[in-house]
């Protein structure tokens, strides 16, 4: 706000919420700038981390979903809040019988409190119904083009399909409504997302954090909103540039949700080691060789089996990201190993087919099946879900106050520069550790 000492301006809550207004604007009408708001947050982490001596080689990241302020509706609640609000934007002189129903309290009350749920079907085809008569409607009297209308129809190519016999729209089952179709009626960013069991609906913010053992706090060095369809690689993958620019980290810590062939590629272009605490995907059979036990060249060719035995060739071919290796068959035949080993016997040979993922997955599946840098792994990342928790739960972004995704945005923005400013003050205000004092002889 341009203020330096706090008390020399006299301002109200009212210019602090006009502050947020303005800035809303401002990205709505720039949407191609910078966001003003992280670019704050850039300046004042620097500040911190210069002034408190923290060091940022090591980092730890981790996701979490974010509310908006929205309620958690059924389908049907959902039809409803979109023809209510696609009726009051039609003059109420265009609205015929049916439709000037819908906006009466008892409608309301009939349709969501008093149907059971054997009858939800029924119901939602009803209000289906009315929404194709508010759209046609709007449509003849060339009102459209008003955020309500284009909603509705959004809604309803989403949540229906039309009956080209019947001339009717018709509900969707659940399992061909794509999870990002609109969630709420006062919130059309927001996405569905079911991460192992655990459903919701609204963002995800991810998170990037120091976690080095010398520093006295750990500052969040990075940090993004987005709907909460995006996967962690997904999130990774834009993150490690920025990361790598303000900071000088060289290793970072993640769950298995960060595992991808894409973001170790793009963690080896910044420079960056990532380390799994886990791996998605499926598990290795115990009972075969893994690749890693393969001597590979440079040129992602097998240059010796485990058994020793060399091949009569090996191609890598570059469009398909995938290594052929054709093995003799006799030394296949007489090799001990040969009732685990993954090679598939041909006409003429043995061959071996796997991809640069297959390769990549048993590298980084033997690295952390280690004990000890699983344990090293964990503990340097465990931290974060604190930080998750204190952001959340402390600063209040468990469930917003405010929906839409630019006004989300902001407010986590807000958030996390307050929790930084939090522990910079936690950092300065800490006692130093006290020396013991030499004593002098008498």
């Amino acid at each position: 706000m341009g203020i330096k000492n706090v008390g020399e301006v006299y301002f109200a809550e009212r210019t602090l919420y006009e502050f947020r207004e303005r800035l809303v604007s401002y990205i709505k009408e720039h949407p191609d700038k910078e966001e003003i708001l992280f670019k704050q947050f850039e300046i004042l982490t620097q500040h911190f981390i210069e002034k408190a001596n923290i060091k940022t080689d090591e980092q730890r990241m981790d996701s979490t979903s974010v509310t908006p302020n929205i309620k958690s509706a059924g389908r049907l609640s959902l039809a409803y809040d979109f023809l209510e609000k696609a009726a009051k934007a039609i003059p109420q002189k265009y609205l015929n019988k049916s439709l000037k129903e819908v906006l009466e309290p008892s409608f309301k009350t009939k349709l969501l409190f008093k149907t059971q749920a054997s009858k939800i079907n029924e119901k939602l085809e009803t209000v289906l119904k009315l929404c194709t008569e508010a759209y046609d409607l709007a449509n003849e009297k060339q009102l459209t083009s008003t955020e309500e209308i284009k909603l509705l129809e959004r809604f309803l190519n989403e949540q229906a399909q039309y009956d080209t016999e019947k001339k009717v729209w018709v509900p969707k089952d659940n399992k061909e409504i794509s999870a990002a179709s609109m969630q709420s009626a006062y919130d059309t960013d927001a996405t569905f997302r079911n991460k192992s069991g655990n459903k919701s609906q609204g963002y995800v913010l991810n998170l990037a954090e120091t976690c080095s053992k010398d520093n006295p706090v750990q500052l969040v060095t990075d940090y993004e909103l987005d709907v909460n369809i995006k996967s962690d690689t997904e999130l990774a993958q834009r993150r490690l540039d920025p990361i790598k620019q303000n900071t000088d980290v060289t290793d970072l810590y993640v769950d298995g949700g960060y595992y991808g062939e894409e973001t170790i590629n793009k963690a080896d272009e910044t420079e960056i080691k990532l380390h799994f605490t886990d791996m998605t995907g499926r598990k290795s059979t115990s009972d075969k060789l893994p690749l890693t036990d393969f001597t590979f060249n440079e040129g992602h060719e097998i240059e010796e089996c485990p058994a020793g035995n060399v091949p009569l060739r090996s191609d890598y071919s570059e469009k398909s990201k995938s290594t052929t290796t054709h093995f003799e068959k006799s030394d296949c035949m007489n090799c001990p190993q040969k009732e685990n080993c993954p090679v598939k016997p041909q006409k003429k040979s043995m061959v071996l087919r796997v991809s640069q993922k297959a390769i990549l997955a048993a590298k980084t599946r033997k690295e952390i099946s280690k004990q000890e840098i699983r344990r090293e792994n964990t503990s340097k990342r465990a931290a974060i879900e604190g930080t998750n928790s204190a952001i959340k739960r402390g600063q209040g972004a468990n469930n917003l106050r405010v929906r839409g995704m630019i006004k989300c945005q902001l407010q986590i923005g807000l958030k996390v520069i307050g929790h930084n400013f939090k522990q910079f003050c936690r950092a300065i205000h800490k006692p130093k550790p006290k020396t013991k004092g030499v004593v002098c002889p008498m």
